[in-house]
């Protein structure tokens, strides 16, 4: 007796390095994008922990600032700055695509949409400067 034996063969399958993100310039931006996520959650922990050493009393806030001041705070800060920005940057970038503004039923070019995001990031941070350099 023979056994009826269900054969398929397998389809071929290319193995994928593990640098495949490295490939192209638009794998690695995407990556560096995704990773910059974790640098804007640093951010945003690192001013919780700002704002409750500064509501704890001046002995926090002098131990806090003692601690930012760390050479690893600072070079993680740095960094986290660097990728923050990226985000940024990518961001107004990925909303000029996704946005479709009309005028006199014309679509404005994304570079307008680009710079209005440009522009409104630097008119807030103008703003924001000028409050904490003191009016």
């Amino acid at each position: 007796m023979t056994q009826d034996i269900d054969y398929r063969p397998r389809p071929y399958r290319r193995r994928i390095s593990l640098f495949w993100w490295l490939e192209r310039r638009s794998y690695l931006l995407f990556i560096l994008r995704e990773l910059s996520s974790l640098f804007v959650a640093w951010f945003a922990v690192f001013l919780l922990l700002l704002v409750r050493a500064a509501s704890q009393g001046p002995e926090d806030y002098a131990g806090f600032l003692d601690w930012a001041a760390t050479p690893w705070v600072l070079m993680i800060n740095v960094i986290a700055l660097a990728f923050v920005l990226l985000h940024a940057v990518t961001w107004f970038d990925l909303t000029s695509r996704a946005t479709v503004v009309r005028r006199g039923g014309r679509r404005i070019p994304r570079w307008q949409i680009a710079l209005g995001g440009y522009v409104a990031w630097a008119l807030v941070s103008v703003v924001v400067a000028w409050i904490l350099v003191g009016a």
